[in-house]
């Protein structure tokens, strides 16, 4: 049961390092959005928007994110899709469906980035040319760890 029905937007700069239950938080110059798990556990979940991840709209009111976050890896194991603001639980995967998506995602990031090798994601340039002396935030770390599959 989700204990959160509606998800608050806020876009930043920076995601904050501690997370408002109920909102989301939305860093366009880090393409990524965060928010504490809408199954009240606490949990923060982060959702990277890149051509193999999530996919952010927004209609001028209300935002979405697709596909639907699955939080395999978390205690609570909660899934879910954000419409328009409004948190619709999903029904959990079973653990075969679970590594059937792993795999796909792993290939669908070898393939993306392989055929792009050459070619540098925006978001890698601009996070790579702000991180002038400062060791890199957990937002870059998280990236990179994407970037480099891990």
């Amino acid at each position: 049961m989700m204990r959160y029905k509606y998800l608050q937007h806020r876009f930043v700069e920076h995601i904050p390092e501690q997370l408002e239950p109920g909102v989301l938080y939305i860093s366009m110059p880090y393409a990524t959005a965060a928010h504490s798990c809408c199954c009240g556990c606490g949990e923060e979940v982060v959702t990277p928007f890149t051509p193999t991840d999530w996919k952010m709209t927004f209609d001028g009111e209300n935002v979405s994110l697709r596909p639907s976050i699955g939080n395999w890896n978390l205690p609570c194991r909660s899934h879910y899709v954000i419409e328009q603001g409004a948190v619709v639980e999903v029904e959990p995967w079973t653990p075969d469906e679970i590594q059937g998506e792993y795999r796909r995602d792993r290939a669908a990031k070898a393939e993306f980035y392989g055929r792009r090798s050459s070619e540098q994601p925006a978001i890698e340039a601009e996070a790579s040319s702000s991180s002038s002396s400062r060791p890199p935030s957990r937002w870059q770390r998280a990236w990179s760890c994407i970037r480099e599959k891990c």
